[in-house]
């Protein structure tokens, strides 16, 4: 056991008091000029992280992707054969590949840190005897940590007071049931430090109730900073993450399967096992997509850079794909559906007349509670200031809590101990055996309970939230209370609050749907308000589904369930998870989005948890994406972003992939009848450079409208299907080009008796520029033709950085056998009819590879 856990068990051995002296500490907290010792002792409360590599091991890691092994390996054999060129041209791709990822990366990085600087978050601390909010970053040992339902918990701590106090240590232990913290001292030696009853760790979260606790080990020194050491090597892999690896094994096992064939074919057809294993391991560089890597970070780092400008905080790269592949999203109605500015509208007593009684005992439980104040508190305290310290004082408070559905506070009051009981009206209602009108008090008979109840669903039909308000008096003695006394209780009236449905929702709404995104409020509320405001928002409530009626259903019945209904109210934080998890076991992508504690579990269980910057820690910690503005428009921005990003990676891939299947076919037909090779080793190098610098614009490449309109998942049989049917085109002009170089420009002569080898060389290497100028120009070109549905450049273009990178590369492979450097690879000049074939095939294949395409996506859809 580590000395910090051993310390921290021998202060939750003795007293509160004597640990706060241990830890020089006091309940009114630290002052200023402790906290700095104690920083500068102890450092930030930051637990392992993945240290940030220098550059040397960053270029190191970046070279052991396989994709980049595989180029290390093809570079080495070659210096090792004598082929310095094509060393020097592999080693062009390596430097390309891995510098272009670095440098993108560490910009992201960079941009991202900053981002996520926006979203940090806070804790409760009393210093110097002030409460105040600070990073959670800034705690040191020896600070007072206030806790209430919703809080994380920022560092190991000593429990000093706690009330109905329950925690959830998931994170450490796997355990889903929460566990009962309290703060008496424990005369126990455990076999785990999570097995202390009156101290709280790092990460666990609070369930509910409220505490406060003195922190006694901060950053690495906490148990789940122990942990952290262990697991900070790498981020687990997503979907996304297995989907790349997965194309990328494809490509390799397909490249060393074809690299087989042409190294025998070449050996055996032209007897120079050696000329075969070079030109072998050049074909296996030209069916690499070394460029992988370096396209995925670049359009990830850039579309998270986009979506900051668009409000949206992306705290996972590796989700921006699965933001854009969300078809149905699940989110709660309040802020979200609603204004999120509750006003509070009435507040009456049960013969539905305005109380003030009912007003001040709402204010002072509200006023009094410690536990987590939600909207509804805000709207009492706010509506009128009412000076209630000066006739009463706290004695106890029973936390609120997701299955009671209320909270109580205890003040002395009018020479008694009276309980004020706020919460939902069913909830409050079950405790109550009286009510109060005026000064008199009556039995809660079932007439007037129905009177009562019937208002309270007239007033909910119409849109307004309402809490109940019942009180009980008890005996100066009593000084403990919990949860089995709020019984017995006298009804005093309600409270009623209006939250106005927001005038964008319905045309966002409207948005989603036509983008196929399907919308389900998953709502703790009760379902009369819930049908109110989302028939208002054009949402279908022909049916709204709530927590009691999935009690019972088996696993099967709510997936039914869950895929047919569209709004759900009442729901407590599992069934928000089991409807998630339930969506997701039918095949659907979910996107959860919330700020509530009650929130977390769907959050935790969705394919993307999306919060809000005002939402709890609990929920913040859970999401993926975290918006600045809680709105559906935003939302909307930020998928649109994610479909931009994921669509700009398929186009790599698509291009990758039928260009290598083409190439596939050419070379094994030319490398068994032609006499010679279909290209030189150097050519093969050199041309497939080039066309990985015609492709470095896609990041920046625009992306149609239509494509935008659907999600967009990860479908490797798609890319496969694609492949085949695309690949193949290129195969059809290589061999024109073959034959035109062949018979037209009399490259067969290089067999013909008498040939001089002069003549020989000359063409062999004209056969050779003809293909290999052809081969470049119609792979760049085809990039414009695969990267849209529409006829390009008349229906779609592409961006400047896409046009400038594809231009360039086909203006240099044209000019190149003219230029003074074309003898270093054995390129000669072509004769001025040869670029009249070379249009007519250009524009042929754009033709040909057009419409192939369009037939391809009516038939197989777009992913």
């Amino acid at each position: 056991m580590l000395q910090s856990e051993q310390n921290l068990i021998e202060l939750c051995r003795v007293t509160g008091e004597k640990a706060l002296e241990q830890l020089n500490s006091s309940l009114k907290g630290l002052n200023g000029s402790a906290v700095e010792r104690a920083r500068a002792e102890f450092g930030p409360n930051e637990v392992a992280q993945r240290q940030k590599p220098g550059f040397i091991k960053e270029i190191a890691a970046r070279c052991q992707n396989p994709l980049v092994v595989q180029l290390l390996v093809i570079c080495g054999i070659s210096l090792f054969m004598g082929d310095v060129r094509a060393a020097v041209v592999v080693g062009g791709m390596i430097i390309l590949s891995v510098t272009l990822g670095y440098i993108q990366e560490a910009r992201s990085n960079e941009a991202a840190e900053k981002l996520r600087q926006m979203v940090q978050t806070t804790t409760a601390v009393v210093r110097d005897g002030k409460d105040m909010e600070v990073h959670m970053s800034e705690i040191v040992p020896g600070d007072i940590i206030i806790l209430d339902a919703g809080s994380i918990i920022p560092a190991d701590l000593r429990l000093l007071t706690t009330k109905d106090f329950f925690v959830g240590q998931s994170a450490l232990t796997g355990e889903a049931m929460p566990v009962e913290k309290q703060s008496q001292s424990a005369e126990i030696q455990p076999k785990s430090p999570l097995e202390l009853p009156n101290a709280c760790f790092q990460g666990s979260t609070v369930i509910s109730g409220s505490a406060r606790g003195v922190a006694v080990n901060t950053g690495r020194r906490t148990y789940f900073g122990s942990i952290s050491e262990k697991l900070a090597l790498q981020d687990p892999q997503t979907s996304f993450d297995r989907g790349i690896a997965g194309f990328t094994w494809l490509m390799i096992r397909f490249m060393m399967v074809m690299v087989s064939i042409v190294f025998l074919i070449v050996g055996i057809t032209k007897h120079d096992w050696a000329e075969a294993l070079l030109f072998a391991l050049s074909v296996a560089v030209g069916l690499t997509p070394e460029m992988l890597p370096m396209m995925v970070t670049v359009n990830l780092s850039k579309g998270a850079l986009a979506m900051s400008g668009k409000k949206v905080i992306v705290k996972k790269l590796n989700s921006i794909q699965n933001f854009g592949a969300i078809d149905v999203l699940c989110t709660d109605k309040t802020g979200t559906l609603t204004q999120d500015k509750i006003i509070l509208e009435k507040y009456v007593d049960v013969a539905n007349r305005t109380s003030e009684d009912v007003l001040r005992y709402a204010y002072m439980n509200s006023h009094y509670q410690t536990g987590l104040r939600n909207i509804l508190d805000r709207a009492i305290l706010n509506h009128e200031e009412l000076d209630v310290e000066k006739t009463c004082r706290k004695i106890d408070e029973i936390p609120f809590d997701f299955q009671r559905k209320r909270m109580s506070v205890i003040i002395e009051y009018e020479g008694s101990h009276v309980m004020i009981c706020k919460g939902a009206v069913d909830s409050v209602y079950k405790a109550c055996t009286s009510y109060q009108v005026d000064d008199e008090i009556h039995p809660l008979i079932d007439v007037i309970k129905n009177d009562i109840m019937e208002e309270y669903e007239a007033l909910s039909a119409d849109g307004y939230r309402v809490l109940a308000i019942a009180y009980r008096e008890f005996p100066r003695d009593k000084h403990v209370f919990s949860v089995a006394d709020e019984a017995g209780l006298v009804i005093l009236g309600y409270i009623a609050f209006l939250d106005p449905p927001k005038d964008s929702a319905k045309p966002a709404l409207d948005t989603l749907r036509t983008m196929g995104v399907g919308v389900k409020v998953l709502t703790g509320d009760n379902a009369l308000v819930t049908r109110k405001v989302c028939r208002e928002v054009g949402l279908d409530v022909a049916r709204v589904i709530t927590g009691d009626e999935l009690m019972d259903l088996s696993d099967e019945k709510i997936q039914d369930v869950a895929e047919a209904g569209t709004v759900f109210a009442a729901l407590s934080p599992t069934q928000k998870q089991q409807l998630v998890e339930a969506l997701q076991k039918r095949g659907h992508v979910v996107g959860y989005m919330g700020d509530g504690i009650n929130d977390a579990p769907a959050m935790k269980a969705a394919d993307v948890g999306i919060s809000v910057e005002s939402a709890v820690d609990v929920a913040k910690e859970a999401a993926d994406i975290i918006l600045l503005e809680k709105s559906l428009q935003v939302l909307e921005d930020g998928i649109i972003e994610g479909r931009k990003v994921f669509g700009n990676i398929i186009k790599y891939i698509r291009m990758g992939a039928s260009s290598n299947f083409g190439n596939m076919f050419s070379v094994l037909g030319g490398s068994y009848f032609l006499p010679f090779l279909p290209m030189a080793p150097i050519q093969v190098l050199v041309n497939n450079l080039l066309y990985d610098v015609s492709q470095v614009g896609i990041p920046t490449d625009t992306v149609d409208e239509e494509y935008l309109r659907s999600p967009r998942q990860w479908n490797i049989d798609n890319i496969r299907k694609f492949m085949i049917f695309i690949g193949p085109m290129s195969s059809i002009y290589d061999y024109a080009t073959y034959f035109l170089m062949l018979y037209f420009f009399n490259c067969q002569l290089f067999s013909a008796p008498g040939t001089s080898v002069e003549m020989k060389t000359y063409y062999e290497s004209l056969f050779h520029t003809g293909w290999f100028v052809e081969s470049l120009l119609t792979q760049t070109l085809i990039v414009h033709i695969i990267r849209t549905q529409r006829i390009p450049f008349l229906q779609s273009n592409p961006s400047p950085g896409l046009l400038l990178s594809t231009v360039l590369v086909m203006i240099v492979g044209a000019v190149l056998p003219y230029t003074p450097f074309a003898h270093m690879i054995g390129l000669v000049p072509l004769p001025w009819t040869y670029w009249v074939w070379i249009i007519g095939f250009l524009v042929t294949y754009s033709m040909l590879t057009h419409l192939v395409k369009t037939w391809f996506f009516k038939k197989y859809g777009a992913d």
